[in-house]
């Protein structure tokens, strides 16, 4: 490695060890932060965001880049060196355009929102929130200013979440997609069959919950030695390098659903993060290319594997071991029929895989309405409560069933939920290309074995980190850009077969 190289990295560390300093006091305030230190934690986090943006942004760095774009020019364009260069340059040039006193303010608020968000959804108050979440709205369109001209007001954001996708291409997406899967809705209503969920919405204690899940995830190939799991609001993955990677989950004391499969799915997040090249460490290129490339790892554990007939017919014993009494004479068909029921649910996170599309469809076009000012914060409830009996037939209760749920738009997190969807398509087109590559894949499932499938996924995902576009990504892994098709197929057969359709 060149001077110039190893000067650059060195500038780097010292910037991801300010956000990782950040990250953790994030993840302290999700976790064991007593609520009275969000004033302060705000003031903390404000300070740590301001000083990593400054010092990355400021002239020396720059000198520090440049110079090991010149030492890296010659190099292989798939080596760490090359793309570590390149993809710092493009986050450099595009970081400059945000002003520190910005990127302090919006740390600062987004701690203070996190927290009124949580103390409102538990009252249901909307009302509460509603000057917070405003700001956050009126920051994210400055933010938007910074990069004009651009096609779409919501594209800097949107690019911050999936880098160079723009906002027309989401929407072609989804145009695509929701006749695709309302019809497949109406299909399974109108086919007669019933599934009975009942068994699911029994008393299942906590820790029992967290401890089944945490076999599970540990047989996938999650390492607790570089990892851990605690309880949040709201389920989350975050990481402060590659020995550090930390899962949150929740629960319901009478529905398994939540718990379980929250945990597979941030599971799969963090094991793309425990998967990056240790040679990355410290930089850019730890994180994962795209949300939508980390979203199809977790949505691939979560629902591919873990809500299928091999994962239960190899784990159900077990969980009858565990919960006796809740399902000692609940079949096991019964029992997969049951976790994949299709049916309306006000909960985003709780949605069935053929509705789960239209959750992210709505929050996608109440973002878009929202940034280009169509849409006041202040009437927002009742267009969430419209959008759900547009999409989905019911309406909320209340708004912490409804636009309170989530805990994105808290942290300032406008532009992430298209990548959900992103995530499904994607993990469907890996899928294929798994099932090519080990014929036996399911067969294994069905053992309990994991290591092909994690293997691959390593070998073809997470070691690159995002040294690669994410379609670049995409591409290298399946021989093809982003396509719906897999993933239409995938609904299809899985529940043409529970329905009998």
């Amino acid at each position: 490695m060149s001077p110039e190289v190893t000067h650059f990295r060195d500038l780097l560390g010292e910037v991801f060890d300010l956000q990782a300093a950040a990250a953790v006091l994030s993840w302290d305030q999700n976790t064991y932060m007593p609520p009275g230190g969000a004033e302060a934690r705000a003031f903390q986090l404000s300070t740590l965001s301001r000083l990593a943006h400054e010092r990355f942004t400021g002239e020396a760095f720059g000198e520090a880049l440049e110079a090991a774009e010149q030492a890296t020019a010659g190099s292989p364009p798939e080596s760490d060196e090359f793309c570590l260069a390149k993809r710092t340059r493009r986050e450099y040039d595009k970081r400059r355009r945000v002003p520190a006193e910005w990127v302090a303010e919006h740390a600062r608020l987004t701690a203070l929102a996190h927290q009124a968000w949580q103390d409102a959804r538990k009252r249901s108050d909307f009302a509460s929130f509603k000057p917070h979440l405003a700001r956050i709205v009126a920051l994210k369109q400055e933010y938007a200013g910074f990069f004009a001209p651009y096609d779409h007001m919501y594209d800097p954001l949107l690019d911050d979440y999936e880098p160079g996708m723009k906002t027309v291409e989401v929407e072609t997406v989804f145009r695509s997609l929701r006749p695709v899967q309302v019809e497949l809705v109406r299909a399974i209503a109108e086919s007669g069959r019933q599934v009975d969920d009942s068994v699911l919405h029994q008393e299942y204690a906590e820790e029992k919950q967290l401890q089944f899940g945490a076999e599970v995830i540990k047989d996938f190939g999650f390492d607790f030695e570089r990892g851990r799991q605690d309880k949040s609001p709201h389920p989350f993955t975050t990481g402060f390098g590659i020995g550090d990677v930390r899962i949150t989950t929740r629960f319901q004391l009478r529905f398994f659903n939540d718990c379980f499969f929250s945990t597979l799915h941030e599971a799969g997040h963090a094991m793309y993060a425990q998967g990056v090249s240790p040679t990355l460490d410290r930089t850019p290129l730890i994180d994962g290319a795209s949300l939508g490339i980390h979203e199809s790892q977790s949505r691939m554990w979560e629902n591919i594997v873990g809500r299928s007939l091999p994962f239960w017919r190899h784990y159900y014993g077990r969980l009858q071991a565990i919960f006796p009494a809740q399902l000692g004479n609940v079949p096991l068909e019964q029992f997969h029929r049951a976790v994949n029921k299709v049916h309306p649910t006000l909960i985003r996170t709780e949605a069935d895989e053929t509705t789960y599309n239209l959750h992210v469809m709505l929050r996608f076009e109440l973002e878009l309405a929202l940034i280009l000012g169509e849409l006041a914060v202040d009437d927002l409830p009742g267009i969430w409560n419209e959008k759900m009996r547009e999409y989905l037939g019911i309406t909320p209760p209340d708004d912490a069933q409804g636009v309170l749920q989530d805990i994105h738009w808290s942290g300032g997190m406008i532009g992430y939920f298209s990548t959900y969807a992103l995530g499904n398509l994607i993990a469907c087109q890996l899928w294929e290309k798994i099932r090519q590559d080990i014929p036996g894949v399911e067969a294994q499932i069905e053992r309990g074995s994991f290591a092909a499938l994690l293997g691959w996924l390593r070998e073809t995902i997470h070691r690159h980190g995002a040294k690669f576009e994410p379609m670049v990504l995409l591409k290298r892994a399946v021989g093809s850009g982003l396509d719906a098709a897999p993933y239409i197929r995938y609904l299809h057969d899985k529940y043409g077969a529970i329905y009998a359709l």
